[in-house]
């Protein structure tokens, strides 16, 4: 079966151990550790870039549901105006766009000109380098969503919240924001049930040039 393959409803309880996962976490959190004293000085740049290309904080914080339900406080590069919660329901009802799991707005007039750039490379997410050395977060896992949307998911569904979420995973690699939530779903289960470190280090090989054709990034 491929990666991509189409995932039954009903999923089989996920063969992962403890000592693996622990494994993974080590791995993780040290090497996001190490990508944050790498890459301080680009985090540096950019925070000053944010700062001066328009008004609010340099960073955009956010509760998010990870795993097994916990809630944490995701970080990233603002990319849009600092009032933009306030004007979600007014864009979304201008471009008749429904809100959903995994939902986007493909031309949102709140982000900013450099968010739009950080967006489009996922820089915005580099932050998030801090959630995974907290252990909030994996390198690889599903997407982290709000309480919102994980109140709406089906008995099936909440197998995502199995594995901790993560920076990049079969969903960025696959499309993105221009996947189905179906689909996207589809990915997230077959990566709780087949997960493996030789997987992660798949998904993490092809990260890369998903960030350099920048598919569904907006």
């Amino acid at each position: 079966m491929t990666m991509n393959a189409t995932i039954a409803a009903r999923v089989a309880p996920p063969r992962v151990a403890r000592r693996q996962l622990a494994v993974k976490s080590v791995i993780e959190r040290t090497a996001a550790a190490v990508g944050l004293v790498v890459t301080s000085p680009i985090l540096l740049v950019l925070a000053v870039a944010v700062r001066r290309d328009s008004q609010g904080p340099v960073f955009y914080c956010q509760e998010r549901i990870g795993y097994c339900g916990r809630p944490f406080r995701i970080y990233k590069y603002r990319t849009m105006t600092k009032d933009a919660e306030l004007h979600l329901m007014d864009v979304l009802t201008a471009q008749g766009t429904a809100l959903g799991p995994l939902y986007k707005v493909k031309v949102d007039p709140r982000v900013t000109p450099l968010g739009a750039v950080l967006r489009r490379y996922s820089l915005d997410e580099l932050p998030q380098l801090w959630n995974v050395v907290k252990g909030d977060m994996s390198l690889v896992g599903p997407r982290p969503q709000v309480a919102a949307e994980v109140e709406s998911y089906s008995s099936a569904v909440r197998r995502r919240l199995l594995v901790k979420p993560g920076m990049t995973g079969l969903w960025q690699v696959s499309g993105r924001s221009d996947l189905p939530w179906e689909e996207a779903v589809q990915l997230d289960l077959y990566y709780v049930d087949h997960w493996s470190l030789r997987l992660d280090l798949r998904i993490m090989c092809r990260t890369p040039r998903a960030v350099r054709r920048s598919t569904g990034a907006y």
